[in-house]
């Protein structure tokens, strides 16, 4: 068993301040720096013979710049133009003109891991981000939580002088703190940022998100229909926020976090965007990557005689489809480069309103393209709810062709085929979650800074990792790395600074990050000087049950210097090399908290494998007015035995409205009025649909009762649905397929249906609020409801 202790060692070997680029200004060991003692006041019995002293405002060092931080998601490598790609991307395009492209920047093959990692410039697994928090476990490196001792790049530059805003995606607050009742020292706003306004979570619909604005919820200002799109409110926001700040106070740096939740799925386009791909995808995935592969060569992106490494067996090739399948594909590709391309539009509204403000000059701009390769989540033949897919659940062809017309409008989930992700991530093999390959873990980096990057336009090509933003900004901010912050002594960070490839003389300059393990989901590979050893374990990516023996797993060695695409594996001519990096993978993984290694994926989804405020408890109660409760910190309500009781008041004209839903159009559950009846619908994402229904229910008091049984514990089995008013059995049916682990991204709520509608039926009627008094809604577990997530396994071990 591995020991852990506080000390650790830089990737990069220890290179710190003196090879730095740029003078330290503020040296402060200890944040905050101690309270004003106001140390220049006289004060005498008299305000007239006494002299005042006031705190000073917290400046900035003299020169700092902005930021700008944008960080895209789910976009590989090979997507956009500026690295080859066919999606149109002119902001990518025009920062890299004025500034340097990365191409060997590496992020973790994870979306939570990354963003955790890119904040706090340590490990994701020194910071508890081994995986999404979705699927945290109780190991220091998976339990989701970011330690108070690793704090947050927005921490320190708030100290330092900075106005610090989040906008969009934030996937690092533990799924079971993400109630109105906290904890909330994971958001935002308690780590060291000013302002949030986005999402909390991996993904969330595009045209009806679950929004936040610090901490509390708030609904979106418009609908989908008069034009509203969450990467376009995401951008008004920041764009807002910024002219704020500067308005205000024109002198103070800003620091803008700006990641959407494009291009992840939900592939969904602005209603507006859409076709502007129409049959630029006609060619299939073999020839895309043909391609831009011939692109990244003619255009230096990638050196000369990189290798397109090959089709992976596991995925077919583009003819062996049927012309109709082709046909569904190509609508695919063609809706995420709509999405993908509107994304760089609205990053290009950012960017223009602070060139607006002449501020440009002053901001360094970091633009990630992705914070992992491109996803092959959706399934071999794509997906038209991706949420199924997460579930373990994966389509059939027969009922993707059926959303083929309405792939990416309100109502879908849609998510493109593997094929897809591959031709993403050209040249390199592999896709997200994949971290032993590039294709999972090599994204394309921007930095702009006008004022300090004299060479603009060219291509930098040192190896380096998103945990080397944080030591950058500190360098070229001038700010010394605390040893405390807030009371907790603080681990040192883990990343190495790439400021001085800002500098034209070290263009060449060989890199400083010497050092990096990846693992993710088992998948692990370990770089030293130029070498890389790499293992990519039984489960793919798409495959998101079941696991493998580690014992069976093969590694691969490459010479980075010669391949950079990992497309000749040298294994078997220098095993020296090879036993050498296993070792130091081996060292790391000891270091750096990522084991045990664990390969689950949708099993680990299960929320009663995480500590909660529900687990337990044998009745739950819910009162009118409780809305937004987000799935992952309530109680389990699918694919487990519940009794619904909850006492109403049905109006003189006949009851109309939700009693109670969970989730969305995506997947849930709702017990609701319809024409004066009570109805229990039961959405099995969007494929399958389920309904319960009594006779009409007259005026008065009454006790209305669901009873949901479940034949067996196994996740998603089939389940008898009773409808019971005052104590008589009104109704009765069946639900075939029950969701097994989650319905998404959505809310329990008592009295409406918020966000998005479980039922479509009453999707025109907005919230669908009950038109008669709710007293409660109460939930009945029995003696083991709301079990623990080893009680639940060994449950349906039994029933095997």
């Amino acid at each position: 068993m591995a020991k852990r202790d506080g000390k650790r060692r830089k990737n990069g070997d220890g290179e710190r301040a003196e090879r730095a680029a740029f003078p330290v200004h503020l040296d402060r060991h200890h944040l905050p720096v101690p309270e004003w003692r106001f140390p220049n006041a006289e004060i005498a019995q008299y305000a007239v013979d006494s002299r005042p002293d006031f705190p000073p405002m917290t400046r900035a060092p003299e020169g700092a710049p902005n930021v700008l931080l944008v960080l895209l998601d789910d976009v590989g490598f090979g997507w956009p133009s500026v690295t080859g790609g066919l999606v149109r991307m002119p902001t990518a395009e025009r920062l890299a003109q004025r500034g340097l492209l990365y191409n060997q920047l590496h992020t973790t093959a994870l979306c939570s891991p990354t963003r955790a990692a890119l904040l706090t410039g340590r490990n994701h697994h020194s910071v508890a981000t081994g995986v999404i928090q979705e699927m945290a476990t109780g190991y220091p490196g998976y339990c989701g939580i970011i330690p108070k001792s690793c704090a947050t790049i927005a921490d320190l530059l708030k100290h330092a002088g900075y106005a610090c805003g989040w906008f969009g995606k934030n996937h690092n607050v533990p799924d079971n703190h993400t109630s109105p009742a906290g904890p909330f020292e994971s958001w935002p706003t308690h780590q060291g940022f000013d302002y949030f306004y986005g999402f909390i979570g991996g993904e969330t619909d595009q045209f009806r998100p679950s929004l936040v604005r610090n901490t509390t919820p708030v609904e979106p200002p418009r609908r989908p229909e008069e034009g509203y799109q969450l990467t376009r409110d995401l951008a008004d926001e920041c764009v807002g926020w910024i002219r704020q700040q500067k308005a205000i106070a024109p002198d103070r740096p800003f620091f803008a976090y700006f990641a959407p939740g494009a291009a992840h799925a939900p592939h969904q386009p602005p209603l507006d965007f859409r076709g502007r791909n129409e049959g630029r995808f006609d060619m299939g995935w073999d020839e895309y990557r043909r391609i831009v592969h011939r692109n990244q060569i003619e255009r230096g992106i990638v050196p000369p005689g990189t290798t397109l490494t090959p089709r992976p067996e596991q995925i077919p090739s583009w003819e062996s489809q049927p012309e109709e399948h082709r046909a569904l594909f190509a609508r695919q590709a063609e809706n995420y480069a709509d999405f993908l391309e509107h994304t760089d539009l609205e990053v290009g509204r950012v960017v223009d309103a602070i060139e607006q403000m002449g501020a440009l000059e002053q901001t360094l701009v970091i633009y990630i393209l992705g914070d992992n390769g491109s996803s092959a989540e959706g399934s071999l033949v794509g997906t038209p709810n991706e949420l199924m897919s997460l579930n373990g659940r994966q389509p059939s062809i027969e009922e993707s062709l059926a959303y083929a017309d309405r792939w990416g409008l309100p109502g879908t989930s849609p998510h493109y085929a593997v094929g897809w992700a591959w031709a993403g991530d050209t040249p390199f093999q592999w896709t997200k979650q994949i971290a032993s390959h590039f294709g999972g873990t090599r994204n394309g980096m921007i930095v702009s800074w006008p004022a300090r990057i004299a060479e603009q336009g060219v291509i930098r090509s040192q190896f380096h990792h998103v945990i080397d933003v944080v030591p950058t900004l500190l360098e070229v901010i001038g700010i010394a790395e605390p040893q405390e912050v807030n009371g907790y002594a603080q681990r040192p960070i883990e990343g190495t600074s790439f400021a001085y490839t800002f500098l034209s003389e070290h263009a060449r300059a060989p890199s400083r990050h010497r050092q990096q393990y990846f693992e993710m989901l088992g998948n692990r590979a370990m770089y030293r000087d130029g070498w890389i050893a790499c293992c990519r374990h039984g489960r793919l990516p798409w495959e998101t049950q079941g696991s493998y023996s580690f014992r069976d797993d093969r590694w691969e060695l490459y010479d980075l210097e010669k391949d950079f695409s990992q497309g000749e594996d040298l294994a078997e001519r220098f095993p020296e090399k090879l036993r050498e990096l296993q070792d130091l993978f081996m060292a790391d993984a000891a270091r750096y908290d990522v084991l045990p290694l664990d390969d689950r994926f949708a099993e680990r989804l299960d929320v009663t494998l995480r500590p909660g405020y529900f687990a337990g408890r044998s009745q739950v109660t819910f009162y009118p007015g409780m809305t937004r409760l987000p799935e992952g910190s309530g109680p389990k309500l699918v694919s487990a035995p519940f009794d619904l009781t909850a006492p109403v008041e049905v109006p003189a004209g006949g009851a109309e409205g939700v009693v109670f839903a969970l989730g969305g159009e995506s997947a849930g559950w709702a017990l609701f009025f319809w024409e004066g009846r009570l109805r229990f619908h039961y959405n099995f994402f969007g494929i399958h649909r389920y309904d319960v229904t009594s006779e009409k229910v007259a005026p008065g008091r009454h006790e209305l009762r669901v009873r949901l049984r479940p034949d067996h514990p196994t996740p998603g089995a089939p389940a008898t649905v009773t409808l019971e008013i005052d104590g008589r059995e009104v109704a009765k049916g069946r639900v075939e397929k029950q969701v097994p682990q989650r319905c998404g991204t959505e809310t329990m709520d008592v009295g409406m249906d918020c966000v998005s509608p479980v039922c479509a039926d009453y999707e025109d009627r907005g919230l669908f609020p009950f038109n008669g008094t709710i007293e409660r809604v109460s939930f009945d577990f029995g003696e083991v409801a709301q079990p623990t997530g080893m009680q639940r396994l060994q449950l349906a071990t039994q029933m095997d």
